[in-house]
């Protein structure tokens, strides 16, 4: 079945149509700047650009960047505050015309992992973080995922995870490979003492350069690359809309 995934970001919107079967994008990703302050009228024109653009008019999964509940929009950290209580899923609806499944984005990107990606197979507790303008996580056990674990926000030193830990933040304090994995470390180890998971898997568009600051983190549980880097919540979105569909 083809979807077409939307990935929803702090800096960018993202888009393609996927083939949920096996997880792989049909074409070219479309990206769009988020608009600035992330109004919802402004971002659900740009998510219904991209539909447009792909001419589509079929179901559509959009991975978000809150907690989501029954289409609604329950926390708003890196966009307006205006979403919260939205109806997410209505209003893009309305603005495309097609079924819409609107789901957190970190959940959109760890349900790609889990069921073609890194995550694939491995029992017990799997952890999804992705790196961006905030930290997102996903928490799934044998394959089942808790919902909106918003993890993020857990505090360390007296502050949100993200203010200090987020690819957002390393850029902000231009911080060394180094000293960034020095941070990302702590927030692993508080992670690993909170849940024990089998593996943390790491996403995001940070994921890229995993290469420069994974060797670098000394906690126990063993953490991989995200298989589809920065496209997990596009292929995670699809896959939610083709769950909630079935």
């Amino acid at each position: 079945m083809d979807i077409l995934g939307v990935d929803v970001g702090g800096s960018g919107i993202k888009g393609a149509p996927v083939n949920t079967e096996t997880g792989e994008l049909l074409t070219e990703r479309r990206r769009l700047k988020t608009p600035k302050g992330a109004e919802p009228n402004a971002v659900i024109e740009t998510i219904a650009d991209i539909v447009r653009s792909f001419s589509w008019h079929g179901p559509i999964g959009v991975g978000f960047p809150g907690p989501i509940k029954h289409g609604v929009v329950k926390m708003a950290a890196n966009i307006s505050s205006a979403w919260v209580g939205l109806n997410a899923a209505e209003a893009i609806r309305e603005a495309t015309g097609c079924a819409v499944t609107v789901i957190n984005d970190a959940d959109a990107a760890g349900l790609a992992e889990v069921t073609f990606g890194a995550g694939k197979g491995v029992k017990g507790v799997i952890i999804m973080v992705t790196l961006g303008t905030g930290i997102g996580t996903a928490i799934f056990t044998d394959g089942k995922l808790l919902p909106n674990a918003e993890f993020g926000h857990l505090k360390i030193r007296g502050e949100d995870a993200e203010t200090r830990a987020s690819d957002a933040a390393r850029q902000r304090e231009e911080l060394s490979w180094k000293k960034y994995a020095r941070r990302l470390n702590r927030y692993f180890r508080e992670m690993e003492k909170l849940f024990w998971p089998d593996l943390f898997i790491l996403g995001g568009g940070i994921s890229k350069y995993h290469a420069k600051y994974l060797p670098l983190l000394t906690v126990n549980t063993p953490i991989v690359p995200a298989q589809f880097l920065n496209e997990a919540g596009i292929v995670g979105a699809a896959l939610a809309a083709r769950q909630e569909t079935r």
